[in-house]
């Protein structure tokens, strides 16, 4: 995490050489010295922060380190703020500063040298560079090895664990036997994936030692292979372990056998048997390729289990036969049942007593199904008697995480996740821990936030968006987060953190002082830390020492409406990059805002403001602007000063669901907006006057919205279309519901497109859909053609979401061909419709399919019983004559009864009802 602080110190040092020239001088050495040891400070901090074992005295040199780089950057933000100050004054006012205040400045500049020199002296005060920065370890620290030593045994004593204290096991242990013992002779690798803790190791062990599997194979081997294990340990262990299984003498050379050797006799001992070999906590493919090369495939039924925390292992089986299995989490009744277990070992019958109830409840909550954190906390709780105590370690649970050695399991086995993770990827991930809990995190105010942090690393000839989404599909990836939802290319688009993953993430942001959440109840005497999340108001925040470093505000507390508290609050953080106030109920936006030079990110979703001030412009450093569902119904004039936007989003969403206008109201904006040549995205603008020309001149826009079109901007709107060649989505919407889209039968070359979303009257079924082969989600509202849509988009190969509004005004509906990926499929406001037919062997991969609003129809869609991969139904406002026959016993049940989940939501007097037909 320190690392980054230092990578943007020297990118604003750098800058500040370059666009100062001459009037830097006093202040250039100083500057030079700093940076040299920036550099040195971050090579050492990458190297602290890949080594977990420190002790004391190197703990405090590297909080010395970083809180000496924190002080560099607050002394180069207060020159840059001085800098500001200065030129965003009236023109008389620069005037004045240059021929009466010229001396003032030049103090500033003396000021800001000696400061830095007082900083390079503390540097120059530890020892010299390579002694000061070469520390070695020294006794009394806990060591990474002790971690991984504590988890090794952790993995062993799940052999031991006996069969009454497991819950929850026993299908998945079956799903695995089927996959070993099953009559396919090819070998097959069997990965079973999922968070740390989660019961992987566990799961396997208990098949592994199930007699029937071991009579099935000629030799058994496991080996833990772990995040230090050494490629000739591991393969020493598995012949060890394999000569073992068979009560086999060991060969005596084998201890001085080298790699190559090794890998010779393992391919030759298996050459004629049936093998099982399981590698347990495989953290990368480099160690997995290396030990798959001497594990071949002799077409004798072998079976490979690897057990991972990463996806990307996981999927790699090396092209033979392959299973994945995903670890599901403990239904809320088998992890209450294991909790008891634990916690009431010494009750009758392992119950809870009545009391307790509540309080064990909201325990168990906090682990959500993590079979390790309900063993560790049950264990600790076994030993308070109390309700005080339990309520005490439920109020502190993080300090428990932290300094109890009955919870050390569960914190070192997170640990061990956190530790793997590259640099620039924990301060990723320690900012997801500043949102509340349980919150669902959306994809793209997550990375916005991080770009704004200044954590994604340049890469040329990508963008800062593409590179922070790789950083989000690793932390899925690695099962750091939890992806809650993906959009229509399989890309997480909400995710959340684990409950006690995010409290331990919050005990490391603490530390290194990179972020604060503040609920209400703590009294806060001085703030150290760069990022203050606010979760609850308990009264007004007084002035706090050291507002003045706080660098990101997170505003979680929706129910504030102070506008007054909230514009002192703000005026206090003069050097913030980031600010979010979503939700928050504030009907203008709080004045000291726009004094905010350094700001990047600016999200207003969901306030209550009205308007935004002319004074906007003065933000000349924001990035991303967020104003979407507020009551802003236009931009000011000024904008066009916030050149660097790349981010503009500001439409909202109306109320009604039945009609016409069910997709987003666009904002008016001038035309200058035009000037924002960094625009990547541009949702919804309101078109009047020349729009339409001037947007062909925003040429790196990649999502376009707009809305109010007119029949007759149709010429102006494919001139401009056709100069955004890096178009990924677009939305058009026309004035009224009786306006004919201007939507050409012939389009420019849209290669990019993803998304389309089309809401008004379309006159014909367009002749170009067919040709958007990088379509990957197809929107058509309130069309009404009277000719087949179909047809023109079944054959798109990488469609994998349609949802189609009031699309069609014909009786039938069939789907004869194609949609190869199509995954979701929603079929609303069909009212003329009444027969929709899904022929054999059409859209394979559905998994959901939804249908709403089609009061005519007169049964559930025809051929549901081929959509085999199909996973949730919902039926909603549908006939009941629809519903009855596919009812436990009704005479259509066959059709749906392979579908897992199907929902029949419909209204009954004033409530909505939610009936399951599962």
């Amino acid at each position: 995490m320190a690392s980054s602080v230092t990578d943007l110190l020297i990118g604003k040092i750098v800058a500040i050489l370059e666009n100062e020239g001459t009037t830097i001088a006093s202040v250039r050495d100083e500057v030079d010295s700093i940076k040299e040891e920036l550099r040195s400070m971050r090579a050492f901090l990458l190297d602290a922060e890949a080594d977990t074992a420190k002790n004391e005295r190197e703990k405090l040199w590297v909080e010395s380190i970083r809180d000496l780089a924190y002080d560099v950057e607050d002394i180069i933000d207060e020159f840059m703020y001085h800098m500001y100050e200065k030129q965003s004054g009236s023109r008389l006012s620069r005037r004045l500063h240059k021929t009466i205040c010229f001396p003032k400045s030049l103090w500033f500049r003396r000021k800001t040298a000696k400061r830095l020199q007082k900083i390079t002296k503390k540097i120059k005060d530890i020892p010299e560079r390579n002694q000061r920065y070469g520390v070695g370890l020294v006794g009394g620290a806990t060591t990474s090895e002790d971690i991984h030593r504590s988890v090794q045994n952790q993995a062993d004593s799940s052999f031991f664990i006996m069969e009454d204290e497991l819950v929850g096991i026993e299908g998945k242990k079956q799903i695995l036997m089927e996959w070993l013992m099953d009559e396919d002779q090819r070998q097959t690798v069997i990965s079973v994936v999922g968070m740390g803790g989660s019961g992987k190791t566990t799961l396997a062990a208990k098949t592994f030692n199930n007699e029937k599997v071991k009579r099935h194979f000629h030799c058994c081997a496991w080996i833990t292979v772990s995040q230090t294990s050494d490629v000739v340990h591991l393969f020493r262990s598995l012949i060890m372990e394999l000569y073992k299984s068979r009560k086999e003498d060991v060969p005596e050379n084998l201890n001085t056998m080298s790699s190559r050797e090794l890998k010779g006799l393992l391919v030759h001992y298996l050459e004629s048997k049936r093998y099982l070999v399981v590698l347990d906590d495989v953290w990368d493919n480099k160690d997995w390729s290396e030990i798959k090369v001497s594990l071949q495939d002799r077409q004798l039924g072998s079976r490979i289990i690897v057990t991972t925390r990463k996806e990307d292992v996981a999927s790699n089986c090396f092209g033979v036969k392959s299973h994945v299995h995903h670890i599901q989490r403990l239904q809320k009744d088998e992890a209450w049942e294991l909790f008891c277990k634990k916690a009431f070992s010494s009750n009758e019958h392992k119950t809870c007593p009545p009391d307790f109830v509540s309080l064990a409840c909201q325990l168990v909550e906090k682990c959500e199904g993590l079979p390790l954190a309900i063993v560790a906390l049950g264990g600790l709780m076994s030993s308070k008697k109390s309700l005080d105590q339990w309520q005490q370690v439920y109020n502190s649970l993080n300090w428990h995480l932290d300094n109890n050695s009955l919870l050390d399991p569960v914190k070192n086995i997170l640990l061990l996740s956190f530790n793997d993770l590259p640099s620039q990827l924990r301060h990723c991930f320690l900012y997801c821990s500043l949102f509340p809990e349980d919150f669902v995190i959306r994809r793209k105010r997550l990375i916005r936030l991080w770009i704004a942090e200044g954590f994604v690393e340049h890469v040329k000839g990508i963008t800062p968006e593409e590179v922070a989404d790789g950083y989000l599909w690793e932390l899925c990836f690695r099962s750091m987060l939890q992806v809650v939802e993906r959009n229509e290319t399989g890309r997480p688009r909400k995710v959340k953190m684990h409950d006690l993953m995010r409290e331990l993430a919050l005990l490391t942001a603490e530390k290194e002082k990179f972020g604060h959440v503040y609920d209400g109840r703590q009294v806060m005497e001085e703030i150290s830390t760069r990022r203050l999340s606010i979760h609850k108001m308990e009264g007004e925040i007084t002035s706090w020492p050291g507002m003045s470093k706080i660098r990101s505000l997170l505003f979680f507390a929706t129910d504030m409406s102070s506008l007054s508290f909230l514009n002192a609050l703000v005026s206090q953080f003069k050097l913030l990059r980031t600010l979010d106030l979503e939700g928050v109920q504030i009907d203008n936006l709080p004045d000291a805002v726009v004094h905010l030079f350094n700001l990047r990110y600016l999200n207003l979703k969901g306030t209550l403001i009205k308007k935004l001030p002319e004074s906007i412009g003065l933000l000349h450093n924001l990035q991303f602007l967020n104003i979407k569902d507020s009551k802003i119904e236009s931009l000011p004039q000024r904008i066009e000063k916030l050149l660097n936007l790349r981010h503009l989003i500001m439409y909202r969403y109306t109320i009604e669901s039945r009609g016409f206008m069910i997709y987003a109201v666009g904002t008016k904006a001038p035309s200058n907006i035009c000037k924002l040549q960094k625009l990547q995205c541009l949702k919804v603008i309101e078109s009047e006057g020349d729009t339409f020309r001037l947007i062909g001149n925003m040429t790196q826009l990649k999502s376009i919205g707009i809305s109010n079109l007119k029949e007759q901007d149709g010429i102006d709107l494919w001139v401009s279309i056709e100069k955004l060649n890096m178009l990924q989505s677009m939305v058009l919407i026309p004035s009224n519901e009786e306006e004919i889209l201007p939507v050409k039968a012939q389009c420019p070359p849209l290669p990019h497109l993803r998304k389309l979303v089309l809401v008004g009257r379309l006159q014909n079924v367009i002749p170009w859909f067919s040709s958007l082969h990088s379509l990957t989600a197809l929107i058509l509202h309130w069309s009404r053609l009277e000719e087949d849509l179909l047809p023109q988009i079944e054959a798109l190969p990488n469609l994998t979401r349609i949802q189609l509004c009031s699309t069609y005004v014909g009786e039938e509906l069939c789907f004869r061909r194609g949609f190869v990926k199509l995954e979701v499929l929603e079929l609303l406001n069909f009212d003329p419709v009444k027969v929709i037919t899904i022929e054999k062997g059409v859209m394979p991969n559905l998994r959901d399919l939804t249908v709403a609003r089609c009061m005519e129809l007169k049964t559930v869609p025809l051929g549901l019983e081929y959509l085999s991969n199909l996973q949730t139904l919902d039926l909603k406002d549908v006939p009941m004559k629809v519903i009855q026959p596919i009812r436990k016993g009704g005479a259509d049940r066959f059709k749906v009864q392979h579908i897992p989940k199907i929902r029949h939501i419909f209204q009954r007097s004033s409530e909505r009802v939610h009936e399951d037909l599962s």
